[in-house]
């Protein structure tokens, strides 16, 4: 499997309009090379460089396979979205303190089963979700630095 963006390529610079101190929406994503037995499709974007630890900027769940991007700020029809650790549902993006730049992962888990998650859910349970029934995953890292 293969995640990219039109926007920025692995590990290099997001562009500031992603960030909160931006546009704040979300960037594109597009995807190949799933796996035959995928049924569900579901996505996170997280923050190792955190302060406090790992911080989750975005979770999107039941995409749909025959999807295969995502445009600007748009979230697929039919999917789930969770809840990230501002609290918000839907992308919220990086707002890092001053220094280092921070690493963005973007994660694309193609499952072999519904993960049957619902509005609101939490990073854990797309990781329960994944862990139990991942076909497949694609990362791509953007960084960020303010």
């Amino acid at each position: 499997m293969e995640l990219r963006s039109s926007a920025f390529t692995n590990n290099t610079p997001i562009p500031a309009r992603f960030s909160r101190d931006g546009e704040n929406v979300s960037p594109p994503l597009e995807w190949s090379g799933l796996p035959d037995e995928a049924v569900e499709l579901a996505l996170i974007c997280e923050d190792p460089d955190a302060p406090r630890g790992t911080f989750v900027h975005w979770l999107v769940g039941g995409i749909a396979p025959m999807d295969a991007a995502l445009d600007v700020g748009q979230t697929p029809e039919g999917s789930v979205v969770g809840r990230n650790d501002f609290g918000n549902t839907g992308w919220d993006g990086p707002q890092p303190p001053p220094g280092a730049a921070h690493r963005y992962y973007f994660r694309l888990y193609a499952l072999s089963a519904p993960a049957n998650l619902r509005p609101g859910f939490d990073a854990d349970q797309l990781r329960r979700a994944a862990a139990s029934n991942e076909a497949d995953s694609a990362t791509l890292i953007g960084l960020f630095q303010r």
